[in-house]
């Protein structure tokens, strides 16, 4: 079964609680679903529908926060995103609770960084989707931006983290030196340093294994790409 189908059957929703816990109960009614999970796997299934129900309340909020929510903001989201068609009209339902509670998006926010902790790596791909969204009606507002810088902080990252993302995510995307996040004097074996250490990091199974759901690994696979894109931009500018 797929996440969706574990969120909107609401078993998750009973166990996580807190903010993220009360927008699967107000989407389910407490409905328990058949899936049933060992121990080993309950921290792991905790943070699956912990991401995906915070991503859309933070896209939600994210959303509203400049006054409108638009049809290319709504597809940009389907289009990072696995959701089957049976599950589509629930998801919008979830999208639309998130959008009207008047839950601040601080405590989803904070809600995932107890689960996962500070700066974690699945955060990056989070922002990534929302800068994706923000962005998909031609250029992020800068209600949004603000939106954004202070969803990153309550995530653990700081002001320069913060330009880092924005810089990915708007600007200098192809920029393959803030891809790898390092100088242009950066010598070539910090270089492939810093392209091992990213692709370890990056590397969808990882992503899984720390908690990343399976119907976001499409980012991750992205990701991934446009680190290896960089990496070999560098080392064929450099003639290696």
């Amino acid at each position: 079964m797929s996440i969706w189908g574990i969120i909107i059957g609401g078993t998750a929703g009973l166990a996580i609680g807190g903010p993220i816990g009360g927008l699967i109960g107000a989407l389910a009614g407490h409905a328990i679903d058949t899936v049933r999970v060992s121990h080993d796997d309950h921290l792991h299934l905790r943070q699956n529908v912990a991401y995906s129900v915070a991503l859309i309340a933070l896209s939600a909020k994210m959303a509203k926060s400049d006054g409108k929510v638009t049809l290319d903001e709504v597809l940009a989201f389907r289009e990072k995103v696995d959701i089957p068609e049976a599950d589509v009209d629930k998801v919008g339902k979830l999208w639309d609770l998130a959008r009207q509670t008047p839950t601040g998006f601080e405590a989803y926010a904070r809600q995932l960084r107890q689960l996962f902790g500070a700066r974690a790596t699945v955060f990056e791909h989070l922002m990534g989707l929302l800068f994706h969204i923000a962005n998909a009606d031609g250029a992020v507002t800068d209600k949004e931006d603000e939106y954004l810088y202070y969803v990153a902080l309550e995530l653990g990252f700081d002001d320069k983290d913060f330009q880092r993302l924005k810089q990915l995510h708007g600007n200098y995307p192809d920029n393959p030196y803030q891809v790898l996040n390092i100088s242009p004097d950066t010598d070539m074996d910090k270089v492939r340093q810093a392209w091992i250490s990213l692709m370890r990091k990056h590397h969808p199974d990882q992503l899984q294994a720390d908690g990343l759901p399976a119907e976001f690994i499409r980012s991750a696979t992205e990701k991934v790409a446009q680190i290896n894109s960089a990496y070999e931009s560098i080392r064929q500018s450099r003639e290696i």
